[in-house]
């Protein structure tokens, strides 16, 4: 099985490390390459959309995994589909809208594959109604550090240990998932301003139950009267009868717009806070007051940046750091406050998002709790930020919250154990199923997982 050694970064392009590079195509040859770790131990890697540094291993091994990308069945009447843990969401939207299903939890991106989704427990614009990821997983299969694939499902401590688990309690094989059903791949999309951040979560309390996807883009420059000024879109999956009589011919039609690629040398200083400042204040003045029932392409409501391959390029070499934290209902004056602080410091964020989330999902280590989440991509290379994002943390720690551990590439371990209350149990069954460490991670030994 050929190996190389290359370094290895997240989306953000932070802290790259050096590892051998494993590409296992058939599931013998993952159970070999996951024996033959060495002292540094692996860890699965998909598409490499974690932002920070959940999927590399300094000196260790990276078992690509997206060798192994089969769809094996799907069960058309039942809403059903079992594939290998390394296609990809976008594969899976391929092959399954056409039949009238469509994948039951995606991110702002398809290009995660399924054992990445169920690894980091993603959650997407429709928490508040679907939940997490993992609760649409029938059973899955997992290689464990002994070199034993075990059926795991929901209900288990190695379930629980998995969703979420960032790939620490082996690698998953395959997957059985629950789909979603569609009539059309077109949304019908509400959009609104809202003038402030009170306005807004206002906004989403009073009406968000109406909708399965629920989404608000925040200008996090705009201060004063003005903070937390945001763009709420909203919306579901668009009936048959909704569409033009053109578009009916072929409902399920799937096929996304690309545009050319983000160069692969960007100059530094680009997004500077005048540019994302003139960005976010057009992007604010553009939107409607209030649209109802716009019909978009499912690609543009749910991947608006997919169109753009390689968009993480455009921070330059110095790359980004994308800052997701939850705090809980009732804790909304922290939210303001932590708002509040982004705004006044003018970190040139163009991408920052709020959502509300539901119920919490059963992972130990899954991120979403009820209440409200914050992301925002911030340039790394803007002086103080970490020790900015370091006051932030503890600020969130204090109110009960925790930040998302798929997107952390800098927070400390002292904090982690108040934000995930299961963190010991984790440890504890890492323990005894993988008591040589043979699943590792540069994220992992930042924290001490």
């Amino acid at each position: 099985m050929p190996a190389e050694t290359v370094s290895v970064t997240g989306w953000g392009r932070t802290a790259p490390t050096t590892a051998r590079l494993i590409r296992p195509r058939t599931y013998e040859e993952a159970v070999t390459a996951v024996r033959d770790s060495g002292r540094r131990g692996s860890i699965p890697r998909g598409l490499g959309r974690a932002y920070g540094d959940a999927a590399q291993n300094a000196g260790g091994a990276v078992l690509d995994m997206t060798g192994l990308d089969q769809i094996h069945a799907i069960d058309v009447a039942g809403g059903s589909v079992l594939c290998d843990a390394g296609v990809s969401l976008h594969h899976l939207m391929e092959a399954l809208l056409p039949l009238g299903w469509f994948v039951p939890v995606t991110p702002g991106t398809r290009y995660v594959t399924v054992g990445g989704a169920i690894g980091a427990d993603i959650h997407g614009k429709n928490h508040h109604v679907s939940g997490s990821f993992s609760r649409h997983v029938v059973s899955l299969e997992l290689l464990t550090a002994d070199g034993t694939v075990r059926t795991v499902r929901p209900g288990t401590d190695l379930f629980d240990a998995t969703a979420g688990g960032m790939g620490l309690t082996g690698v998953i094989l395959t997957a059985t998932l629950r789909l979603q059903p569609v009539a059309t791949t077109l949304m019908s999309v509400d959009t609104e301003r809202a003038t402030d951040l009170d306005d807004l979560m206002a906004r989403l309390t009073a009406t968000d139950h109406r909708y399965r996807y629920s989404v608000a883009w925040i200008d996090l420059l705009a201060r004063g009267t003005a903070t937390g000024r945001a763009v709420l879109t909203r919306g579901d999956h668009a009936p048959l009868a909704a569409l033009p009589a053109r578009a009916r011919s072929a409902p399920l039609s799937f096929r996304p717009a690309r545009l050319p690629a983000a160069p692969a040398w960007v100059p530094e200083g680009l997004l500077t806070r005048r540019t994302v400042g003139l960005f976010n204040e057009l992007w604010y003045r553009r939107a409607p007051r209030a649209r109802r029932g716009e019909l978009q392409r499912l690609s543009a409501f749910f991947h608006p940046l997919d169109g753009v391959p390689h968009w993480n390029r455009v921070y330059g070499r110095g790359g980004f750091v994308q800052y997701q934290f939850v705090v809980g209902h009732g804790r909304e004056e922290t939210l303001r406050r932590i708002v509040g602080r982004i705004a006044r410091r003018r970190c040139p964020s163009f991408l920052a998002v709020l959502k509300r989330f539901g119920d919490a999902d059963p992972g130990w280590l899954s991120f979403p709790v009820p209440g409200w989440t914050l992301a925002l991509d911030i340039p790394a290379n803007l002086p103080g930020l970490g020790a900015f994002l370091d006051e932030l943390d503890a600020e969130v720690a204090a109110a009960g919250g925790r930040v998302y551990l798929a997107k952390d590439s800098r927070l400390r371990p002292d904090l982690l154990t108040s934000m995930y209350p299961r963190l010991d149990d984790f440890r504890a069954l890492r323990a005894e199923l993988d008591p040589r460490g043979v699943f590792v991670s540069d994220l992992a030994r930042r924290l001490t997982l």
